[in-house]
């Protein structure tokens, strides 16, 4: 999942917290656009971006994944601008989930959920590859020591079968942040421990998990918090 997950601040009263009677997700149909990146694909089948996936703008963006999930942080724009690097719109301001599938722009080699860019196809689900992430989760919940192994195993294994694997510094850097983020999502962004059944319910369905007992935390996450993780991922690999 890619540092899309982090926003500008949003004030939110308990009273407007989303639901999924509010925001009921919907199956894309074979001409919605979709990303590599589980989060992003999940909002749009929620509607809190766009539910085609087209012309999303940095506003769509921040108010998007504000409203879904509560995560602010200047990083937004800054990663918001990346997406737009990418866009095929004819709209600089714009960009389409799609676009996103360019490689090094966000998406990178050794994703948890997806093949390199190599084997063809570096944005659809790949069950073979979760299915390998998964043997790293074995408990409820997902341990920092966890998901530092799914991780790590998993740029392991990409660069043994991929003779043109080429994870840059800053994308083995953004990786880290990936995995920090759903932990802090589905789990508490002091301590981690992400519900394994949310974090499979995201990765697997692209929905967010209020079936299973999730809501979108009442407390904003900052990019602080989340670098919090990230030191305690690093620590734990």
């Amino acid at each position: 999942m890619q540092l899309l997950f982090l926003l500008a601040t949003v004030v939110c009263t308990a009273s407007a917290l989303p639901s999924e009677s509010v925001y009921t997700w919907v199956a894309p149909d074979s001409t919605a656009r979709r990303s590599p990146c589980p989060m992003l694909n999940a909002l749009a089948n929620h509607g809190f971006l766009p539910h085609d996936g087209a012309n999303i703008s940095m506003d769509d963006l921040v108010t998007g994944l504000s409203e879904s999930i509560n995560l602010a942080a200047a990083a937004t724009q800054f990663v918001g601008a990346k997406a737009l690097t990418a866009s095929t719109t004819g709209n600089a301001s714009t960009f389409h989930l799609d676009d996103l599938n360019t490689h090094h722009i966000l998406e990178h080699d050794s994703s948890l959920s997806r093949n390199d860019i190599y084997f063809g196809d570096n944005h659809s689900f790949n069950q073979t590859i979760w299915d390998e992430t998964v043997t790293h989760f074995p408990n409820s919940t997902i341990s920092f020591a966890n998901a530092a192994a799914a991780r790590s195993t998993r740029i392991i294994a990409a660069a043994a079968v991929n003779p043109e694997f080429n994870m840059t510094a800053t994308e083995f850097q953004n990786s880290y942040i990936e995995s920090a983020l759903y932990m802090g999502t589905f789990g508490n962004i002091t301590t981690g421990n992400a519900v394994t059944e949310w974090v499979e319910v995201l990765f697997t369905q692209e929905r967010l998990p209020y079936q299973e007992g999730w809501s979108r935390s009442a407390e904003e996450i900052t990019a602080a918090q989340v670098l919090g993780l990230v030191n305690q991922l690093v620590a734990a690999t």
